[in-house]
């Protein structure tokens, strides 16, 4: 019998990554399986996912818009359609099961799902579960979390800790590879300093370094500072001045392999992906969480990993003033970032989407 498994969900590469990893390692176990992806039309899904191989169809799903209630006239009958589509979808490719990562179109997918009797797993990344998971979680045979203290929001029984599934060519390059300095054109005698704020970027973090490139300019490390597609313009302008080997301003960085390889100490969002491969990877890092994310749950992950001396937190509305003069003090302090990388390297979930495979297993085998 050929398995079949739909897995839904998306909007952002925090959700997608782990999304395509359960997908990967389910072929791994099944190779003649047929998987089918549900996304929200419009979002980033719709691209990545036939990207890595896999097929994908989109709902016309949105969040709710909290500034402008009228808007949400329209949300509701999106979200009405996408309810009956979602039900014409799982008639017609009639899963065995489906697996749910957050965003969007989980809601309405999982839903209907549960409504035909099919069984549901969701994967919940985030130390602060989201509204979305916590409905279904009502429905779902197992939820997969990637922190402790989860039975907040779901039936402890219902939970599974297996951590958040990571990009895996990450972990191709050894730390310190010469062809990662090569690569920047960097030298191996110099700290290196990274700071990421996601693939749009991150206005604030964008704006402490702008305020402090003198600083930075005038240290002896070197620095790759990814700012986002909208804030490039911007950031090369003000950086002009500063302009040396040592520092490079790009809006993407394509081998973040060989990023992560370098770098002494990362400066990043408090994204569950972003945190789990920090993780997995032992990095030093200094977290700013974002403020424009639903129930501020990036604080909550931030604050996990500093509860257990495995990072630093600065405030978004602190990070102008003192997110680039602290990354400078401790890039310095050899005792801080090994007792940083230490205890990073502690709270790693290692083979988790293996693990979540094994899960949607253990469901189908005991139907």
């Amino acid at each position: 019998m050929k398995h079949k498994f739909i897995v839904s969900g998306g909007g952002t590469g925090g959700h997608i990554f782990p999304a395509i990893s359960i997908a990967n390692a389910l072929k791994a176990k099944f190779p003649d399986a047929e998987i089918l992806f549900v996304g929200a039309i419009g979002r980033m899904e719709m691209e990545k996912v036939p990207a890595a191989g896999y097929k994908i169809e989109g709902l016309p799903v949105s969040g709710f818009d909290r500034k402008n209630m009228l808007k949400n006239i329209k949300v509701l009958i999106n979200l009405l359609n996408s309810m009956i589509k979602a039900r014409a979808i799982i008639r017609r490719f009639k899963p065995e099961m489906a697996i749910g990562v957050g965003g969007y179109a989980s809601g309405p997918l999982l839903r209907a799902a549960a409504a035909h009797g099919i069984p549901t797993l969701i994967q919940e990344q985030n130390s602060y579960a989201g509204v979305t998971n916590k409905l279904l979680a009502k429905k779902a045979q197992k939820i997969c979390v990637a922190y402790d203290n989860m039975d907040r929001f779901f039936p402890a029984e219902k939970i599974i800790k297996t951590g958040n599934p990571v990009r895996q060519d990450l972990f191709n390059v050894p730390p310190k590879s010469k062809e990662a300095y090569d690569f920047f054109g960097f030298s191996s005698d110099k700290k290196t300093l990274l700071i990421v704020g996601g693939s749009l970027g991150a206005r604030t973090v964008n704006q402490s370094v702008m305020g402090h490139l003198q600083a930075l300019a005038g240290s002896e490390i070197q620095i790759i500072w990814q700012t986002g597609r909208f804030y490039i313009e911007e950031a090369r302008k003000a950086a002009e001045p500063y302009q040396s080997v040592s520092l490079l301003v790009t809006e993407f960085v394509s081998r973040m392999d060989y990023a992560y390889s370098i770098a002494d100490l990362v400066i990043s969002r408090a994204g569950a992906s972003s945190i789990s491969e920090l993780c997995l990877l032992a990095k030093p890092v200094i977290l700013v969480p974002s403020p424009n994310v639903a129930e501020d749950h990036q604080t909550q992950n931030a604050l996990a990993l500093v509860k257990k001396d495995a990072a630093i937190m600065i405030k978004d509305i602190e990070a102008r003033e003192q997110l680039i003069p602290k990354a400078l003090e401790i890039i310095d302090d050899t005792n801080t970032l090994q007792k940083l990388s230490k205890n990073i390297l502690l709270l790693a979930e290692k083979n988790s989407a293996e693990r979540i495979a094994n899960e949607v297993i253990k469901i189908i085998e005991s139907k």
